[in-house]
Parts: C-alpha cells; sequence; structure tokens
C-alpha cells in the first residue's frame, strides 16, 4: 500500500516562507516514473492542483502560485518538495501531494495558515 506522509506545514505571517516535503513509501508505486503534484484545499473550498513536476523535474504551476513556489524532487528519496515563498492569507490551506493522475487514498496532508 502507497503511502503519502505530508509535513513542514505552520502558522506563517503575510509574506513569509515555508518549505513542504513529502516521503512516498509502499508498493507497487514506482516514484521514478510518476509526475508528482502538490495539491491544497483551502477552507470551504475544493482540492486543486497548485504545481506539478514531470518525472524528469520539468515543473508547472497554477497561476495563483507562479512566481512564488517551487515544486522538486528527490527520486533517490522518493521525496517531492514545495518551497513557498510570498505567502498570503489565500494560500491557506491543508495540502497533500499524490502523483498526476491521483494514485491511491490522499494523505493527512499537512496545514498552512497564514496570518494578516
Amino acid at each position: 500500500q502507497v503511502q503519502f506522509v505530508e509535513s513542514g506545514g505552520g502558522l506563517v505571517q503575510s509574506g513569509g516562507s515555508l518549505r513542504l516535503s513529502c516521503v512516498v513509501s509502499g508498493t507497487p508505486f514506482n516514484f521514478n516514473v510518476y509526475s508528482m503534484a502538490w495539491y491544497r484545499q483551502p477552507p470551504g473550498k475544493q482540492r486543486e492542483m497548485v504545481a506539478r513536476i514531470t518525472n524528469a523535474g520539468t515543473p508547472n504551476y497554477a497561476d495563483s502560485a507562479e512566481g512564488r513556489f517551487t515544486i522538486s524532487r528527490d527520486n533517490a528519496k522518493a521525496t517531492l518538495f514545495l518551497q513557498m515563498n510570498s505567502l498570503n492569507p489565500e494560500d491557506t490551506a491543508v495540502y497533500y501531494c499524490n502523483a498526476v493522475p491521483k494514485f491511491g487514498t490522499w494523505g493527512q496532508g499537512t496545514q498552512v495558515t497564514v496570518s494578516s
């Protein structure tokens, strides 16, 4: 069974930064061959993709994340990262990682709260 374990969230002031990590483990998921993504679910809203990265490392961002967030991956450690800068209150959400398309069940996510 595949597990997605997100960490790194917290409470920050507007303009601050956070770095999220997601460790993927279990079978039959082969981290190296999948495109991966960070998703988020703001309070009372649907989950949305904010950034994705191909298995070769090519990133793509939602308009809301472009220029502020950087997605990266370490295939050797089956770990996905999201560097978030210039955070604002609209970034408040639970952040999840998963494959593209989604694989298995969602992890618990990590809460990011940005105060104004």
